[in-house]
């Protein structure tokens, strides 16, 4: 006869979500009680955010993103986003066999102005496989803004994968590079102790902020006079569509290549795209899968990215039907709320990024951080990525957040002060 075990109660008490881990791991817990405490826990909730949400189904909810202020890589999937997924094609892309990702490819190539397509599955791979498709032959220097992704954000890459040299150049007027810029940096002498540049990588939005059709024009013309590639960094040229300033194959048929996000501001889970000649895309998918960036069953990932384009970016190539406008217009209103309390801007709001000049109000970005918290709101710094899960609440507690920064700097209580402030 074998004794019947009797079930014990346990009961876990930890009053913050950094120590839901400790008690998680206590060996004397079985895995029942682990499976209870993860869906009934009060405190586990509160780390996954349902104090905010209202209701633990993530895909029906934003979530946390409601209030994230940090980055528009925030935004949560959607359910139609996991209707789209539940019912995909499972077939392989390695061998280019899956349907859903095929058409995707397809949908973006012709939206694009461009050939053809290829399924990666972030920005950085995105930029890197386009990158090292063009840089065949060392010597060779890429051309980039200083404050751009590539040379600040992608852990070397260029230098570890494409073995280039990086030329950062800081824009002479301070908003985007002009062909002036690009014409005093770029190496295109036969001096055999320079790097010649053989890409010109320009990224538009950057900081928020829209690099001029005309501009990109000018060093369009340059760069072909000088057989030099014109690369994108485009995660974000949904977004200066949807501000006006040109259709996405108006920008995009300037360039050799362009990576395209899915998973910033467009909310899908994964995934971005790079478009290029039909050439180009049959050796960029051979550096995909170099670098380990094949998938199988991509259908998974094209699935959500397809609903992102078509719910979030809109159905045509100016956008239309889109959400990308009211971020815009929900920006200009935090930026004028901002400002109508006497706070300044660092840059100007032009799509979906609003820079509070907190250095103004003599504040760190972590205290800044800090005081967004108090209230609520999960931001870093003055930089303020407004996408479109933003709660209208979240504005709200934004308006707070304002008044104590205000309060703080001694500059004022949320009234209007002096210009200059």
């Amino acid at each position: 006869m074998f004794a019947v075990r009797q079930p014990t109660t346990v009961t876990i008490r930890c009053k913050t979500p950094r120590r839901l881990l400790l008690a998680i791991k206590n060996p004397s817990l079985s895995s029942k009680t682990r499976r209870n405490f993860f869906t009934t826990s009060p405190v586990f909730k509160m780390a996954v955010g349902e104090s905010l949400v209202g209701k633990p189904n993530a895909w029906k909810q934003p979530g946390p993103a409601a209030y994230d202020f940090r980055s528009d890589v925030m935004t949560a999937p959607t359910e139609s986003m996991l209707n789209a997924i539940i019912n995909t094609t499972l077939l392989d892309d390695v061998f280019s066999e899956d349907t859903t990702t095929n058409d995707l490819e397809s949908h973006i190539a012709q939206l694009s102005g461009h050939e053809a397509a290829l399924l990666v599955m972030s920005g950085t791979m995105g930029n890197q496989v386009a990158l090292r498709s063009h840089l065949t032959q060392p010597p060779h220097s890429v051309l980039c803004d200083i404050r751009g992704h590539i040379v600040n954000y992608e852990a070397g890459g260029v230098s570890a994968l494409s073995n280039a040299m990086t030329i950062p150049i800081h824009p002479s007027n301070d908003h985007h590079i002009t062909l002036e810029d690009v014409q005093k940096y770029a190496i295109v002498s036969d001096d055999v102790h320079a790097c010649p540049t053989r890409v010109i990588s320009l990224e538009n939005t950057l900081d928020g902020t829209i690099m001029p059709l005309s501009e990109i024009k000018r060093i369009a013309e340059f760069a072909r006079q000088h057989s030099i590639k014109l690369h994108l960094d485009g995660a974000r040229i949904w977004e200066a569509v949807a501000a006006g300033a040109g259709s996405l194959s108006d920008f995009t048929t300037l360039f050799d290549s362009v990576s395209l996000c899915f998973s910033k501001g467009l909310g899908a889970p994964i995934g971005s795209i790079i478009v290029g000649s039909q050439s180009f895309i049959n050796h960029a998918r051979r550096i995909r899968k170099m670098i380990g960036g094949g998938t199988r069953q991509a259908g998974v990932i094209s699935a959500a990215a397809r609903v992102a384009v078509d719910e979030t970016f809109g159905h045509g190539p100016n956008g239309e039907g889109g959400k990308l406008r009211a971020s815009h217009a929900r920006a200009r209103e935090i930026a004028a709320l901002w400002t109508s309390k006497g706070g300044n801007l660092a840059k100007p709001v032009e799509t979906n990024m609003v820079w509070l000049d907190i250095s103004r109000e003599g504040l760190s970005q972590d205290q800044f951080a800090e005081i967004a918290a108090s209230e609520g709101v999960n931001a870093r710094g003055g930089r303020l990525v407004v996408h479109y899960q933003i709660s209208d609440d979240a504005v709200d507690r934004l308006g707070r957040v304002m008044d104590k920064v205000r309060a703080r700097s001694g500059t004022g209580t949320g009234t209007q002060t002096a210009n200059g402030h």
